[in-house]
């Protein structure tokens, strides 16, 4: 592994954050509502004047702008989680899924649903918090099966999240197949991913979580880079090897679970994004992890507004978007480089 400089981890990601400025507005300018930089620069200009409250001000601030922030959180958040879940797991192809956490959320967040939850527990929905109660409970059974002699076996790890998530998948095709026909199309429709417009409030406490979430696992960086060396180096080096598997999956768990709770299942940007990223920069976590979260933020902003725009005013679940763009590239990426080096 090359030694990182403090001068090109600041420009790669100086860089990376001018891009991901650079996508939100962008982004905000797309869609059937023609708005353009000048209706931008005018809304913000006179926010007493009625400019600040006519349908274009109220599509940006009100449809688009939380929208756009809820991608660029959810999509950090699940490349960061699944940087974190590969090196823990010693597997390429793991992703924030694997452990069962997303299927967990899922799950809470139809039960919701079913039993017309839609609406707010004090300022939150109630849609949300019941899928980050179902990824909690669903983190806190894989981590209590997988603990042997007080060790947690990442390969035991590994095997309960996949039985546990093939468990859950199982029970929310049953609900679904018994459920009321004129809730299954919503059910449906947040299955596939869904980043409609959340209330502000709820956007700025779930990506609280997120965000001490991933500054946990990056002042965990180092310890990742030991650990995909191996359990016995990583040992041999002074590693306290049980404590950072502990905080990897409980970190990388927990901001699965807050992302999933707000935007349903979204699947290849834990996987695809970083791989992409280690093939392109390498396996230094500590530049790996903020370069995953800026892009995996940049390819949901796009996916997303792509979802919205493409057939609008029909709009295409942005998981289908992720799926169709995603799943050929990461196959081509295998192609061509057939394994995959963390090193």
């Amino acid at each position: 592994m090359k030694a990182l400089s403090l001068k090109k981890w600041l420009i790669t990601v100086l860089l990376l954050t001018i891009l991901l400025v650079g996508t939100i507005i962008f982004c905000s300018f797309q869609g059937s509502a023609d708005i353009n930089f000048k209706d931008v620069i005018e809304i913000f200009s006179n926010p007493l004047s009625q400019n600040w409250w006519n349908t274009k001000a109220v599509i940006l601030l009100k449809v688009r702008l939380p929208r756009i922030l809820l991608a660029c959180m959810v999509g950090g958040a699940l490349a960061v989680s699944g940087v974190v879940l590969q090196a823990l797991l010693r597997n390429p192809l793991a992703d924030p899924y694997v452990l069962g956490v997303s299927s967990g959320s899922a799950l809470g967040a139809i039960i919701a649903i079913l039993l017309g939850l839609n609406i707010n527990i004090g300022a939150l929905p109630s849609i949300p918090l019941f899928g980050f109660a179902g990824g909690l409970l669903t983190i806190l059974f894989v981590y209590h099966i997988s603990k042997i002699h007080r060790k947690i076996s990442t390969q035991t790890m590994l095997l309960v999240g996949v039985i546990t998530g093939a468990i859950l998948a199982a029970i929310i095709m049953f609900i679904t197949s018994i459920a009321d026909p004129n809730k299954v199309h919503g059910i449906i429709f947040w299955l596939m991913g869904n980043l409609s417009s959340q209330e502000y409030p709820m956007l700025l406490i779930v990506s609280f979580y997120v965000l001490i979430g991933i500054l946990i696992l990056l002042y965990h960086a180092r310890d990742l880079n030991l650990l995909v060396l191996g359990e016995e180096s990583a040992i041999q080096l002074g590693l306290e090897v049980e404590h950072t598997k502990k905080i990897a999956f409980i970190g990388a768990s927990l901001i699965t679970g807050a992302a999933v709770s707000v935007s349903g299942l979204i699947g290849f940007v834990g996987i695809l994004i970083p791989h992409l990223m280690r093939m392109i920069i390498g396996s230094d976590h500590r530049l790996l992890l903020p370069v995953a979260g800026l892009s995996g933020s940049i390819y949901l902003m796009l996916a997303d507004t792509l979802a919205r725009t493409l057939l609008a005013p029909t709009e295409i679940p942005v998981g289908v978007i992720t799926a169709i763009c995603g799943g050929p590239f990461f196959i081509y990426l295998l192609r061509k480089k057939r394994k995959p080096i963390f090193l």
